[in-house]
């Protein structure tokens, strides 16, 4: 099996990418650390983080074993060859550009592109995303989802934005193969005081909340 697939089949398996999007960079092996304990493996870390090539870079060498690590907010083929460079498995972008799926593929690295309509979603299935990013997801909702999949069933659809405990499970009824958290398991407020225990928590609250959706 390609790197690219067993990354697509690790997140289909987990159920949740946590998002880190934090100004606080030399935390990010310590919130790692905690998300890990709380059984989550799957971490993104955007490219709005200071120095988030290098963090990506340090987060591989020192978890790359331990966690499926992605790079997010992605928006141009310099930027992924770049955290692809670092240890990236999978990019995430917050729009669809072919060209950047191609360098993924090239890369034998998984891909989620960013995309809104049904047939922007639908185009950037076709092109080869492995998961589709619905961005932002908050503002369409879970019915969204539930309607967006009875013609199309077969989209590997994800949402991020407005991904909570309280209605993650709706996304995971509605269809979503996995979803993207970010403020509501990376509480900025747990993050600055150090109390990474709150992070270690909700990461296995999330887990379970996707694994009593799935029916398991």
């Amino acid at each position: 099996m390609s790197r690219r697939a067993e990354a697509a089949n690790s997140i289909r398996r987990s159920g949740v990418v946590a998002v880190v999007r934090t100004r606080e960079s030399d935390r990010v092996t310590a919130i790692a650390e905690a998300l890990v304990e709380g059984g989550l493996t799957a971490i993104e870390i955007t490219t709005t983080v200071p120095g988030a090539v290098d963090v990506l870079r340090t987060l591989s060498a020192a978890l790359g074993g331990r966690i499926l690590l992605g790079a997010g907010t992605v928006l141009d083929l310099e930027t992924a060859r770049r955290v692809i460079d670092a240890g990236a498995r999978f990019v995430a972008s917050p729009i669809f550009q072919r060209s950047l799926l191609e360098l993924c593929h090239d890369h034998d690295v998984a891909v989620a592109p960013g995309c809104f309509s049904p047939t922007e979603i639908f185009e950037a299935w076709e092109a080869g995303a492995d998961f589709v990013k619905v961005f932002p997801a908050a503002t369409l909702g879970p019915d969204y989802f539930r309607e967006l999949r009875g013609p199309l069933p077969h989209l590997p659809i994800m949402p991020t934005g407005g991904v909570t405990l309280d209605n993650v499970a709706d996304w995971i009824n509605a269809g979503a193969v996995a979803v993207g958290v970010e403020t509501a398991l990376l509480d900025p407020r747990a993050i600055v005081s150090g109390h990474y225990g709150v992070l270690t928590a909700r990461a296995s609250a999330f887990l379970a909340a996707v694994k009593q959706a799935r029916g398991g």
